[in-house]
């Protein structure tokens, strides 16, 4: 029998008989910790949970080490999950088969060796030069209209679309454009399936017309990067060069949207936090670096890996054929590795944290996203040091809609 019957036979044996725990992963309170995570965090092994789509079941995995375990034994495979209605959140799956995020080494090995030639310390610069001048130039607008303004609206909705749409040389026309398609992609609501289908359909055409006009007309965009990197005679072809791009728009409207408005948040309700932070910017990094392990920023969990052979885990036998997921957010609370993770210490020691992944599927973003947050939350707190927030916090309004865990709007004043 064929790897993929054998492990498609094993899973559909194993998942009727299974005590699942049902996790629909919508608690959208504030930046609290959602408690259905925690209480599978108390448990004393990995367990087996029901998301809401997907016809199988899987196992949850919540510790530090056990996360890194998973997402670095090549016993669990992403790429293994693209032929099955895997379980998740949204109704539509999230990623194409082709993404790097669902490769496995030593496919996805090559991809990120040739896809980090964007990101060296010279491309990085050049790319905080730009952020730079989009956050001033967003920061002006704000200013200009005076106070109280949305900091949502203003800043954090805008600069990471602006940001990623600029530095992939899209026509700013099409800017709107590629908002809504994230959004549609990201929404957890069932009627969202065929307008998520028909978003992921249209950026594929969308970004594969992109690929063909750089490289008959090559810019100084990061597509135009990504086009002329070599590793010795290996180089990115169409159809590769077009996904990647994808995947580079999606995690930049993604991760930094939210996460401008939820630090921003956390400084603003934290007074002492901020004030710290003023008197002493150059911990900025640092700081940010602790927010961002401590921040929620989604719901749940994101894309599992399927085990291709039996594996014992903290008493658990994971057998081939079923489904893992990884919550990288209470790995990022593990008591073990940080202490007091519920508290927000900008003087932890320096530890990696996993809001970006981890191993084989760390984003390989990671340098533009940190220039991102840097350039939004230092120039936000420069140009504005009464910065504070215009309402109480319980009337702020939190996404509901899609995976993602913000404020909808950030009402500020100075």
């Amino acid at each position: 029998m064929e790897q993929r019957e054998q492990l498609e036979l094993e899973n559909r044996v194993m998942s009727p008989n299974s005590k699942a725990v049902v996790c629909p992963f919508d608690f959208s309170t504030g930046l609290e910790f959602d408690p259905s995570l925690a209480a599978l965090m108390a448990r004393d092994s990995i367990t087996r949970i029901r998301l809401p789509y997907g016809d199988a079941d899987a196992w949850l995995v919540t510790g530090f080490d056990a996360v890194r375990q998973v997402t670095t034994d090549q016993r669990f495979s992403r790429a293994g999950i693209m032929e099955f209605d895997y379980p998740r959140l949204t109704p539509e799956p999230i990623v194409s088969p082709e993404s790097i995020n669902v490769m496995d080494p030593p496919h996805s090995s090559r991809l990120r060796r040739l896809a980090s030639q964007a990101f060296t310390k010279g491309h990085v610069e050049r790319m905080r030069q730009r952020i730079t001048r989009i956050a001033d130039a967003l920061l002006d607008e704000m200013a200009a209209q005076g106070p109280p303004a949305d900091l949502a609206r203003h800043l954090s909705n805008r600069l990471p679309q602006h940001t990623i749409c600029d530095v992939l040389g899209i026509v700013e026309d099409d800017w709107p454009l590629m908002d809504r398609y994230v959004h549609q992609l990201l929404s957890t609501g069932p009627d969202g399936r065929r307008r998520a289908a028909t978003a992921k359909s249209e950026l594929r055409a969308y970004f594969g017309t992109l690929v063909e006009e750089r490289r008959s007309s090559p810019g100084d965009d990061l597509i135009s990067v990504l086009a002329t990197a070599t590793d010795g005679e290996d180089a990115l072809d169409d159809r590769e060069l077009a996904v990647m791009a994808l995947t580079l728009m999606l995690s930049g409207h993604d991760t930094a949207t939210g996460q401008i408005s939820n630090i921003s948040y956390l400084l603003l309700t934290h007074p002492e936090l901020l004030k710290d932070l003023r008197s002493r910017p150059e911990s900025l990094t640092a700081v940010l670096n602790e927010l961002l392990r401590y921040i929620p920023f989604r719901k749940g969990v994101g894309i599992p890996r399927v085990a291709l052979e039996d594996v014992e885990m903290e008493g658990v036998r994971i057998r081939a054929g079923e489904f893992v997921h990884v919550s990288y957010l209470t790995a990022n609370r593990d008591p073990e590795r940080y202490p007091n993770p519920d508290t927000i210490d900008p003087d932890r020691p320096s530890l990696p944290h996993m809001t970006f992944g981890w191993g084989g599927h760390l984003c390989v973003a990671v340098p533009l996203a940190m220039a991102e947050l840097e350039v939004a939350i230092g120039r936000l707190l420069e140009r504005f040091p009464e910065l504070r927030l215009a309402v109480p916090p319980e009337d702020l309004r939190w996404d509901t809609e899609t995976i993602r865990r913000f404020p909808i709007e950030l009402p500020v004043t100075w």
